[in-house]
């Protein structure tokens, strides 16, 4: 019988890098998929977070409803090349269902507001508001 095997990627996330020398320090952050840092002095967390995002390819989208400004401290998570469809589905399954079209301000949009239906592909920190066809529908 053979073995069945599947690879995913890692990250290697080293921590606690100023106790060790600076030669073993410099061989680790030469190290492919490797990032390096120190909770105690606070050093690298930022970047292994950053880094996270990265590999994981995720990106920030913050919804708007009509008439209220988007609060960008609740962002929804989505897949890089996520489209319009994916952020209902994040929202709520059943959203497409009366989903009328989608307004984008941010990189995604060639102009401010664009006005998208669900194959648009948003970007990274872009404000959408969903129109639904029932009245006084929009994300939140």
């Amino acid at each position: 019988m053979k073995e069945h095997r599947t690879y995913i990627k890692c990250l290697y996330v080293y921590n606690k890098i100023d106790s060790i020398s600076m030669e073993h320090l410099d061989k680790l952050a030469r190290e492919p998929n490797t990032a390096l840092m120190s909770c105690e002095l606070d050093l690298g967390i930022r970047d292994v977070v950053d880094r996270c995002w990265e590999e994981l390819r995720l990106i920030r989208i913050y919804t708007k409803r009509k008439g209220i400004d988007p609060v960008f401290s609740e962002a929804l998570i989505v897949r890089n090349n996520s489209t319009i469809e994916d952020v209902c589905d994040q929202i709520h399954r059943t959203l497409k269902e009366s989903f009328k079209y989608a307004l984008v301000w941010g990189a995604s949009a060639r102009h401010v507001p664009q006005r998208v239906g669900l194959s648009h592909v948003v970007a990274d920190e872009d404000v959408v508001s969903i129109v639904g066809t029932k009245s006084g529908l929009a994300a939140k």
